[in-house]
Parts: C-alpha cells; sequence; structure tokens
C-alpha cells in the first residue's frame, strides 16, 4: 500500500511518502514522490495505486513534455497535461486490468510553483483524470492509506499552522499511519516549497534518522495520558483509586 500526504499552509507546502512497496510476501522499497522540470523550476508529483499504472503515466508525462515546444506556466496548467496523460494509460490499460479484475485506481497528488503562480500551489487527480484544488479549510491532501493519519491532521492542522510544524504533523500523520499497518514504512521522501522558494528541497530520511523526534513524540503522549484530568472516572474506579 501507500501513505502519501500533501499539506498547503499559508508559508508554503509540504509533501510526504513512504517508499514500501508489497507484492505478496516481498517486500521493497520503491520512490513515490517524483520530482519534474519544467520551465525551469521543479515540481513534484506522488502517487497510489497501481505501480504499472504510475510508471506509464510518469513516463508519457515526461514524453508529452519534451516532445512539445508549449511552456506551461501554471501549476494547473501541468496537471491537466497529467490527467490527459492518465486518462491516455486508462483506455490503452483500463480493459485489461479490468479483464483480471484489477481496479484502475491511480490517485495523485501533484504541487510546486511555475513562474506565473503567485505562491506553491498543490492538486489532487482521481484516477478519472479530473483534479480538485486544495482548500483553505481543508488543507491537506492524503492519498493510500488514509484513516490513520487524518485524526492528528483533523486536530491541528490549520491553514495558519507554521511550515515547520506542518513538516512536524506530515511526520506525525506517517507515524501513526506506519504504526497501525505492515505496508506503509521508512525511508521516506520529504519535499518542502517556501513561497519564497523557486523548487521545492527534497530529502530522503531513514528510521534512525527520525527515531530522537519519535521517541519524544511517544513520551508526550504517555504523559498526557499521565495528566489528564479524571475526576469524571471515579465512579468507575472506586476499587482502584489509592
Amino acid at each position: 500500500m501507500t501513505f502519501c500526504v500533501g499539506i498547503k499552509v499559508n508559508e508554503g507546502i509540504v509533501a510526504l511518502a513512504d517508499t514500501r512497496i508489497v507484492r505478496g510476501s516481498e517486500q521493497v522499497n520503491k520512490r513515490k514522490l517524483a520530482e519534474f522540470q519544467h520551465a525551469g523550476q521543479a515540481l513534484f508529483t506522488m502517487t497510489s495505486g497501481l505501480r504499472s499504472v504510475r510508471d506509464k503515466t510518469l513516463t508519457y508525462v515526461d514524453e508529452a513534455l519534451r516532445g512539445e515546444d508549449v511552456v506551461r506556466d501554471r501549476l494547473y496548467q501541468f496537471t491537466n497535461l497529467f490527467g490527459d496523460q492518465l486518462r491516455r494509460v486508462k483506455a490503452e490499460d483500463g480493459p485489461a486490468l479490468a479483464a483480471t479484475n484489477h481496479t484502475f485506481n491511480l490517485h495523485a497528488i501533484i504541487g510546486g510553483r511555475l513562474p506565473a503562480d503567485e505562491k506553491p500551489q498543490m492538486f489532487y487527480v482521481y484516477p478519472e483524470g479530473n483534479w480538485v484544488e486544495v482548500a483553505i479549510d481543508s488543507p491537506y491532501f492524503i492519498i493510500g492509506r488514509t484513516y490513520y493519519g487524518k485524526p492528528i491532521l483533523d486536530r491541528l492542522l490549520t491553514s495558519d499552522t507554521p511550515l515547520s510544524s506542518a513538516i512536524a504533523l506530515a511526520l506525525l500523520a506517517f507515524d501513526a499511519t506506519r504504526t497501525s499497518v505492515t505496508d506503509v514504512d521508512y525511508p521516506i521522501d520529504v519535499a518542502v516549497l517556501g513561497n519564497n522558494d523557486s523548487s521545492p528541497r527534497f530529502h530522503r530520511y531513514t528510521e534512525a534518522d527520525l527515531a530522537e523526534t519519535i521517541s519524544n513524540w511517544n513520551r508526550s503522549l504517555s504523559d498526557s495520558v499521565h495528566n489528564l484530568p479524571m475526576q469524571w472516572a471515579s465512579p468507575l474506579l472506586n476499587d482502584y483509586q489509592q
């Protein structure tokens, strides 16, 4: 499976993707956060779904960019191109996949900033090739394993969250997911694009790189539970109170 999260706050955007790929009893690591160069600037895509559909779509997108003279200066224009190539792959491979009971299920998050974009942008692309833009009142997208990380983001993330805290929340959403499933794991790839940057900064982190941060988070959670006011539970604990 997959865990990918994209966050947009007032100071910029954050992307985080795991690298675990599970095929039957085999587990391997593959990059899910891909970088594209266009119009002299960089942008990124993250995908969930069948790896073969992902690879073919990205190859077609790269081929289309190399084979045309059009310069797309807005990120939504690149997203339109991605959607067109995704529909092309669906037309070519969809019937064969359906015949073997495989669902055409590629979802994508695209982020970046092209020359005419005032600020970094982020879009969610559906398997049908249509897209939506991240909203100020719902400033993130998750694809793949979506259930476990959402509570952290829904409780703590707003558009006013500082960029550094948005990076931390992306990590904690990943950690919550990794804790509960076996098909999401390190290493993780992270991209950050601030409002004053023209291209994202990419970095890969191992479990060892982030062990201290996650350990600190676990201690904080344990301390918070210990310090919760529990007077309301007195009727349930008469035999256990000291």
